[in-house]
């Protein structure tokens, strides 16, 4: 299944995408798919991911490490193969959405793992053996759903997707990135779900 051509903006992001569920749903899974197949179809493609967790990038006695715990706001790590900005919060609250979206570099598509609280479309991975319930009937933020379960009966408002079958979900991605157009970030979000094209 190929995607349509896409042309990266040089000053606007394409589509925002949220990838939610459940821990153990196959989230992670499901992007590693998309996104191989997107970046082999030569598209630009972005990725935030939530953590709740204290990142540690580097080992803490390494320069980087000793530079940011000084007291650094702020340290770029870079080499021929990666660039990488630590940014210290140090107690203030942490950035909406918005604010990441719009420190990346153009892409056809951003696609953002976590962030669940934030209004803007997503497709939920759904598995009843993860013994947790669906996200969907309380959130019209959602639009698809990847799940290895049968479209529930009655269920017209979203797509339904088989997270058995990724050129499934590759061919409904590529129809949702062609009906999207292309927003600023910051609008995007801030403003909430109506300014992505609903």
């Amino acid at each position: 299944m190929s995607v349509a051509t896409a042309t990266v903006s040089p000053t606007e992001p394409g589509p925002v995408l949220g990838v939610v569920g459940w821990s153990g749903s196959g989230k992670t899974s499901l992007l590693e798919q998309l996104i191989g197949r997107l970046a082999g179809q030569g598209m630009r493609v972005n990725v935030v991911k939530h953590s709740h967790h204290d990142i540690e990038l580097e080992p803490p006695r390494k320069d980087s490490a000793r530079l940011r715990m000084a007291g650094a706001a702020e340290v770029m790590i870079a080499s021929p193969y990666r660039v990488a900005i630590l940014h210290e919060l140090r107690g203030a609250a942490e950035p909406a959405l918005a604010e990441h979206l719009a420190r990346l570099a153009p892409a056809d598509l951003t696609l953002v793992e976590g962030y669940k609280w934030e209004r803007f479309p997503k497709l939920e991975v759904y598995r009843p053996a993860v013994g947790k319930p669906a996200l969907y009937p309380d959130d019209a933020d959602i639009v698809a759903v990847v799940s290895d379960a049968p479209r529930p009966e009655g269920l017209d408002r979203l797509a339904w997707l088989d997270l058995n079958d990724p050129d499934g979900v590759l061919a409904w991605l590529s129809q949702w990135m062609r009906e999207r157009a292309k927003v600023p970030a910051g609008v995007a979000v801030k403003s909430g779900y109506a300014s992505m094209g609903e």
